[in-house]
């Protein structure tokens, strides 16, 4: 089947799956799914200021309906999470369906780009269906390259289940995912990435480490992108980790430049206690993309640094990573010692 015919059967499961929403969103998903650059945004780092805003939810807010599993681990699930449930559920089985088909061109789908296809189309449908389209704002252009990008590692912070269709949504060129291992057995996404060849990783497993290193590398040489979360993991309450090591490794050894996402507030409308979003994202979630770092010359460490310290000046102030939010309380209250110190010689004289 023609790749147009997939792409149509995608659009479909997103009217499909509005019913009861506005007149508004269907009439909008009947023409077209919005792209990247019709939906920039102005943002308070476009102005070089730190966005102070935040969208998190107090347990009250919330106002579950389900709750999953026992303290602490539990997950709920509340009105907008029922609806994003219902969204799936339709959603999901043509996108099984479409994978199925386009999977049958086997070597004839080059680097597996109209599979790979199936899932960005799916993911700019839901995030639309929902409600949670994203704006963007950065050197857009990068992600608009489609196969014409080059080979380049994408990464991004990592606070939520969220940060994955929403990359997909954003990314227009053929890349691969660097995941972990257990997202293989999730229902669509796992299909999805081993369908696709994207590189499972067992951090655990030293041998799939280097499995990882290595086809991350050959994909590199081919020219295809990757896509990597340096934290390795997802953040349980928002704010920035550490880095995990190697993965700057493979820019250092290949001369590929690197591009930081900045994702935010992906973690205040899917935290990590929600089993599906627990608010729309529309004027909230934002990716900004920023000016592609050169590696070469550089070691691991330098390009390491290079990148936190992008991810540092965009992200919002409740995903600020903890050491700088204690460094920047204690600059301010130094700040204040010094300033009282001369009202307080005065008083003395």
């Amino acid at each position: 089947m023609k790749p147009f015919v997939c792409r149509a059967i995608l659009l479909s499961m997103a009217v499909s799956s509005t019913s009861g929403f506005s007149t508004t969103t269907k009439s909008s998903l009947s023409g077209s799914i919005p792209s990247s650059s019709i939906l920039r945004a102005a943002n308070p780092i476009e102005q070089g200021e730190l966005d102070t805003r935040s969208f998190q939810l107090s347990q009250d807010e919330i106002n579950p309906l389900l709750t999953f599993g026992e303290p602490p681990k539990e997950k709920f699930v509340n009105a907008h999470g029922a609806w994003c449930f219902l969204v799936s559920l339709v959603t999901g089985p043509i996108w099984l369906l479409a994978m199925a088909i386009v999977g049958k061109k086997g070597d004839n789908d080059v680097n597996k780009a109209e599979y790979d296809n199936t899932g960005k189309i799916w993911s700019k449908a839901w995030l639309t269906a929902t409600n949670s389209y994203p704006t963007i704002s950065g050197n857009v252009e990068r992600l608009e390259a489609g196969n014409d990008a080059g080979a380049c590692l994408f990464v991004a912070n990592h606070a939520s289940w969220l940060d994955i269709p929403v990359l997909c949504t954003v990314l227009d060129p053929v890349f691969k995912f660097i995941a972990k291992g257990e997202l293989a057995k999730v229902p669509c996404i796992g299909q999805q990435l081993t369908g696709g060849n994207h590189i499972l990783i067992d951090r655990e497993d030293r041998r799939s480490q280097l499995k990882t290193f290595k086809e991350g590398i050959k994909w590199l040489k081919k020219g295809v992108p990757l896509m990597a979360f340096p934290e390795g993991q997802r953040s349980q309450d928002g704010h920035l980790m550490d880095f995990k090591g190697g993965l700057f490794l493979m820019a250092a050894k290949t001369n590929v430049p690197i591009v930081p996402i900045t994702l935010s507030h992906t973690h205040a409308i899917m935290p990590s206690n929600a089993l599906f979003p627990f608010q729309a994202g529309a004027g909230k979630l934002h990716v900004h993309v920023h000016d592609p770092i050169d590696a070469k010359g550089k070691t691991e460490d330098e390009l390491s640094a290079a990148v936190r310290e992008a991810f540092i000046k965009t992200l919002p102030l409740e995903q600020q990573p903890l050491e700088t939010l204690v460094l920047e309380e204690r600059v301010e209250e130094a700040e204040v010692e010094v300033e009282k110190k001369p009202a307080e010689e005065k008083v003395a004289a």
